[in-house]
């Protein structure tokens, strides 16, 4: 490859967030996203509304990007865009979009994968944050996903452990709404967690094999657990609201660490890494750097605005892809299901 710069085009459309980023050599120069706000009425994300929000921010998103970048859509060398997993509709808006500026602009087009972007906000050329070393272990954790996976270098990963029920984000939000906490909840929890006491209230953790995770046992347990109270005292979530945030988050990272820890120990690799939306929960920071000390791991957590769904870890996958030449056809297709 030529030694000029690599301006990457990144989008992400998978869920409710339209991101778009630009990438000079693996350097953020753009990282914009325009949230959807209309789903909080509903208490979820709502899928029809979400593609429709989609279309109404891609352009604007896209051009304020490029502004910000300070470069023209002409100097772009590739369009990298998310093509799954997430939701169709909203992937479909990303994917067509992508795909008509590649085409008119007549530069390259690469597909990602979302989770593998995750894991990959790892590299993104920014002087806050240390890339890890090959072979990692990366804990993936999101409101659709969690998963252990091994990570050999950028293009080999394997799934050496995932959900077999809900999410992890999703048990956040669901014990969050049986609280009567807004969404989303995780952040509402980890910041009452941090005022609870949390051993206040025991919750059985879910006994999995290997190093599979299952939520939605403790979730049904939550639930039972605060009906129970509350026909005791009706004032009970009122006057233990910050004990019971904190008992439950407590369990939700003892699960996560455990498994951690498992891996860690079957696959002897100590470089542990990241990444997804509920990795901006502070409470698994916390306990990740306790496992640096207790485990001798060394742990990597990506700046706060990479953990999330953006566009720049698209963008970084893109470029590690452009350096390759591992380009995409015209005729690709989003892929809600798409395997890491």
């Amino acid at each position: 490859m030529s030694s000029e710069n690599i301006y990457i085009l990144g989008i992400e459309s998978s869920c409710d967030d339209t991101g778009a980023s630009v990438l000079c050599n693996g350097k953020v120069l753009s990282n914009c996203i325009a949230g959807q706000a209309i789903h909080e009425a509903y208490g979820g994300v709502v899928p029809e509304l979400a593609s429709r929000a989609h279309q109404q921010n891609i352009v604007p998103v896209v051009q304020q990007a490029l502004e910000k970048a300070q470069i023209t859509k002409e100097q772009l060398s590739a369009i990298a865009f998310t093509q799954g997993p997430g939701l169709m509709g909203s992937l479909l808006v990303g994917t067509s979009f992508a795909k008509s500026l590649a085409f008119g602009l007549q530069i390259p087009l690469i597909s990602v994968n979302h989770m593998q972007a995750h894991i990959l906000a790892h590299f993104i050329d920014e002087e806050s944050q240390s890339k890890p070393k090959f072979p990692f272990l990366a804990l993936t954790i999101s409101g659709g996903h969690t998963q252990i996976v091994r990570v050999d270098n950028y293009f080999d990963m394997t799934v050496i452990g995932e959900t077999i029920d809900d999410a992890v984000g999703e048990a956040f939000d669901k014990s969050g709404k049986i609280l009567g906490l807004g969404y989303p909840a995780g952040p509402e929890i980890d910041r009452r967690a941090k005022l609870g006491n949390p051993k206040a209230f025991q919750f059985t953790k879910p006994k999995v094999e290997g190093l599979n995770f299952s939520f939605s046992g403790l979730k049904t347990g939550i639930l039972y657990f605060v009906q129970k109270e509350i026909k005791k005292n009706p004032e009970f979530i009122n006057e233990n609201l910050n004990d019971i945030c904190a008992s439950i988050q407590y369990t939700i990272i003892g699960i996560l660490i455990d498994k951690l820890k498992k891996a860690s120990k079957e696959t002897d690799i100590k470089h542990i890494a990241i990444g997804g939306g509920v990795s901006a929960n502070s409470g698994i920071r916390e306990a990740l750097k306790l496992g640096e000390q207790k485990f001798g791991w060394t742990t990597y957590v990506p700046k706060f605005e990479f953990t999330t769904d953006n566009a720049a870890m698209i963008a970084i996958v893109g470029y590690l892809k452009y350096l390759k030449e591992d380009f995409t056809f015209q005729n690709v297709m989003a892929s809600s299901r798409l395997k890491l």
